[in-house]
């Protein structure tokens, strides 16, 4: 670029020189001849005095334009020729040479997602939500703690009139899975091993204290043993064996250091009164004479209640004693909603019709074949 404008210039100083040495030779004596001649060579010369005039006025606005700036295309750098600013001293100093920024085309700009106007992981910066998530999620927490606290409200009120529904909820599907096992048990019929030592025995009563004992031996913690049936209150359950706290969620249990009936002594059941669908909730109601009715696999058994009595939790004795005849008691808490007492209802053995495998016709032996272990427990 600089190359054109160097030989523009000396072209241009060229045809002005040229001008000058037409304007400066001097004057050869005028020839002879007419006016009209002489006229004629004027305005000629006035012709190329004007022509060298215009020349000169274009040179000096090519010159100007020069002076005024130069652009470097190779560097892309703005170069103004001109006096040196001095930046005032508060003030960093803005560099002579700017460079040139060229930015895209229209067509090549587009504005970022809402998506991508995000904050990059290692910012250390969180993310604030908009205000709008943030109120609808203000609500929904909102909503979520009053349906929660409605949810409690319903509970405490149901648990007082009735009793507590969530966990009545999960013993009821215990006990209908219990129900179907203990079914099952009670249509089984005696091992090999029962069936023999069954035939050995002559009396009923020591057949089914043969099978209590039996069943007593095998049964698991919280395995169904049993169905109890109050009329009086109601009440209905299938009884597990134990009463740890997985046993007696799933339903009434018979206590570890009681015997099962069929065996001369103490049979003693616990159970819930507000929770796990409250099983002896109304034991309370029981009165002399009411029946309690308990089936076994091998026998059912009629209890009829003689009395009740209130002592204190740590008073286990009360409840699993021996008392010189076969009896059932049955052990809750009490008062409602409170583990401060217990209630103890005593019912003595009323009568026995043997069932399932204590009623197989079996021959009659002589008293020698009896189990010794047998003749010592009496029915």
């Amino acid at each position: 670029m600089h190359d054109l404008a160097r030989k523009a210039d000396n072209e241009i100083v060229s045809r002005i020189d040229a001008v000058s040495r037409i304007t400066d030779t001097p004057a050869s004596p005028a020839p002879e001849g007419s006016a009209s001649e002489v006229a004629k060579h004027a305005a000629e010369a006035a012709v190329r005095a004007a022509d060298a005039a215009l020349v000169a006025a274009n040179a000096a606005i090519l010159a100007a334009n020069a002076a005024v700036r130069l652009v470097d295309e190779h560097d892309h750098k703005l170069i103004v020729l001109g006096p040196r600013r001095v930046p005032p001293r508060t003030q960093p100093a803005l560099p002579t040479h700017p460079k040139v920024i060229h930015l895209p085309a229209t067509s090549e700009l587009r504005l970022p997602a809402p998506s991508e106007l995000r904050l990059p992981a290692s910012s250390g910066v969180p993310a604030q939500a908009p205000p709008a998530s943030r109120g609808r999620g203000l609500r929904a927490l909102a909503v979520g703690l009053i349906t929660a606290g409605s949810l409690a409200m319903l509970d405490g009120i149901v648990t007082l009139v009735w009793q507590e529904p969530i966990s009545a909820l999960y013993t009821t599907l215990r006990q209908d899975h219990l129900s179907s096992a203990l079914r099952r048990a009670e249509r089984a019929p005696p091992t090999a091993t029962e069936r023999q030592a069954l035939q050995s025995i002559g009396q009923q009563s020591q057949r089914i204290a043969y099978l209590a004992s039996a069943l007593q031996r095998q049964a698991g913690n919280g395995s169904p043993v049993a169905r109890i049936r109050i009329p009086r209150i109601g009440a209905s359950f299938v009884v597990v064996n134990g009463t740890s706290t997985s046993a007696l969620q799933s339903g009434p249990g018979i206590y570890p250091e009681t015997v099962y009936p069929g065996i001369a002594g103490t049979t003693a059941i616990a159970g819930h009164r507000t929770t796990y669908l409250a099983p002896f909730r109304h034991i309370d109601s029981l009165r002399r004479g009411n029946r309690i009715l308990l089936h076994m696999p091998y026998a059912d058994f009629t209890y009829t209640v003689i009395g009740k009595r209130v002592v204190p939790p740590t008073d286990v004795h009360a409840a699993v004693a021996n008392v010189g005849y076969p009896r059932l008691v049955l052990s809750a808490c009490t008062p409602l909603y409170s583990a401060a007492k217990r209630l103890l209802v005593f019912a003595r053995l009323a009568r026995t019709v043997a069932a399932g495998a204590g009623r197989l016709p079996l021959p009659a032996l002589p008293p020698a074949a009896v189990p010794a272990a047998l003749k010592r427990r009496p029915a």
